[in-house]
């Protein structure tokens, strides 16, 4: 079955590249999980490395075919970024590639709007059973998602509304702070490496709150903040991602720096990378805070395209793609969802 998604730009319907999808999908088939010692290998880190090793650091890819024909196959604009192309000469550097983001990526000037943490697909969703946007828990358990022993930020986002951001491998993996305000948590919490496909998700039994994440509880009612509340940003390990950097910048990509309890992100700015491959972010956000966007919550409903979001959540969800830096909601008293 083709996966589909819906262009934001066009509204039109684009069908996705999946990489190695069938061997995603074989490998990590439910009935997988009935081989835990196997199943336990090719979801550890060390499986992941070496993946990520074989895809990106052999001397094959952009050095075989040439750095355009690489950036063309996989639909990479090499024309934004910011490093000369020739010094892209390999699959992992054009993977971490720095891009003109305040050229290529523009970002409303509305201080209420909360913008995508990345280019990515976006799903977005609510934590209450009583609305139209309830999803099952097959994307991620809420009570191990943020950590089971974190019961103050359970207790803070219970009810609330999320957004998931699936990033595949041709995506720039740069991610950018999605509202602006004080980090008063950052957290790790170990994990799994399992892949973010479509078909692999909706396989495996909630793998974002089982992967490797980090946690950022950002209070943004404070001086220059957003105000929508608490936020949290989860960055989500995949299949082939080795590591998750923190490297604030507060201009351009200049003096990057580890996030810290104390600091102020400013909204759009660069917070981390993923070192390399597919990932995802989820954001979360308190009861009543925030509206989605009418485009996004729109094109969920839409039933002219194929989605492999469908199995076991009782409707088909279709995604949307989103530029980084660009408008997903607003702060607002009612939610939408």
């Amino acid at each position: 079955m083709k996966h589909q998604y819906i262009e934001r730009a066009t509204s039109q319907v684009k069908t996705e590249r999946l990489c190695h999808d069938r061997i995603v999908n074989t490998v990590y088939s439910t009935s997988l999980e009935n081989s835990p010692i196997l199943f336990k290998a090719l979801s550890c880190a060390r499986f992941s490395k070496l993946l990520g090793f074989l895809n990106y650091d052999m001397p094959l890819g952009a050095a075989l075919f040439g750095i355009k024909k690489f950036a063309d196959n996989l639909g990479i604009d090499i024309s934004e970024c910011l490093d000369p192309p020739e010094s892209l000469n390999t699959a992992r550097k054009m993977f971490e590639r720095k891009i003109r983001y305040w050229q290529t990526r523009p970002m409303p000037a509305d201080p209420a709007v909360i913008v995508s943490p990345a280019d990515a697909k976006i799903l977005a969703g609510t934590f209450c059973e009583t609305s139209a946007f309830f999803i099952k828990e097959k994307f991620f358990r809420y009570e191990e998602l943020l950590g089971e022993n974190k019961s103050h930020w359970l207790t803070a986002f219970e009810g609330g509304n999320f957004a998931l951001f699936r990033l595949t491998p041709e995506k720039y993996h740069y991610n950018h702070s999605p509202v602006s305000g004080e980090v008063v948590d950052i957290y790790e919490i170990d994990g799994t490496y399992l892949p973010c496909n479509p078909g692999a998700v909706m396989a495996l039994a909630s793998p974002f709150s089982k992967n490797r994440r980090v946690v950022t509880i950002i209070d943004t009612d404070v001086k220059g903040g957003t105000g929508a509340g608490l936020v949290a940003m989860i960055e989500i390990v995949a299949l082939m991602i080795g590591d998750i950097v923190q490297c604030y910048s507060e201009s351009f990509y200049d003096l990057p720096k580890n996030v810290t309890p104390g600091m102020f992100l400013n909204k759009g700015q660069p917070k981390s990378l993923y070192r390399p491959g597919s990932s995802t972010d989820l954001l979360l956000f308190q009861k009543g805070k925030v509206r989605f966007s009418s485009d996004i919550v729109m094109n969920m409903y839409r039933q002219d395209l194929q989605t492999r979001f469908a199995d076991g959540l009782g409707r088909p969800l279709a995604e949307t793609e989103v530029a980084v830096r660009s408008q997903i909601a607003t702060v607002n008293k009612r939610s939408i969802l």
